[in-house]
């Protein structure tokens, strides 16, 4: 049987509840990827092109540092890594993650949140971060998903 982890940042706690909802669905476990320094709402503020995801954002060398490195990635093969959707991309803290782990031989699975957008270019945008890893585009899970769409979800990969 292949043991699963879903790996997630959520700035706002919406992909945090589907991330949450996701491991208990696929009976996975859970780790929460979080910033060194967390977000404020100020930092989050996309309007403003000198708020710090902005820049984040527009830097695509930017790696926000990472609070811990304590996922054990070593035990998993397949790994769902969750996140808001930023700019039709993953976050950069997305980048930071992948770039702390090997990742070898793993799948990794993505699963995002949007207010609108789809996942763009957030594949070739990770790729980089985990050239020896399988990245696939799961899915856009928003609003409340049940938890039979999120086991099928789960087992599909």
């Amino acid at each position: 049987m292949k043991k699963q982890l879903v790996a997630y940042f959520s700035a706002s706690g919406t992909t945090a509840r589907v991330a949450k909802d996701l491991a208990k669905a696929a009976g996975a476990d859970l780790y929460e990827i979080r910033p060194e320094t967390p977000y404020t709402r100020a930092d989050l503020n996309w309007q403003d092109k000198n708020s710090r995801s902005s820049l984040e954002m527009w830097d695509k060398n930017s790696r926000p540092t990472l609070a811990d490195r304590d996922a054990n990635i070593a035990e998993y093969d397949t790994v769902f890594v969750g996140f808001p959707i930023w700019w039709y991309v993953a976050p950069t803290i997305i980048n930071s993650f992948l770039e702390a782990y090997d990742f070898s031989g793993k799948k990794i699975v993505l699963f995002a949140t949007s207010g609108g957008s789809g996942f763009g270019k957030a594949v070739a945008g990770l790729q980089p971060s985990a050239p020896d890893a399988e990245i696939v585009e799961g899915a856009l899970l928003n609003g409340r998903p049940n938890e039979a769409k999120l086991k099928a979800f789960a087992e599909k990969y």
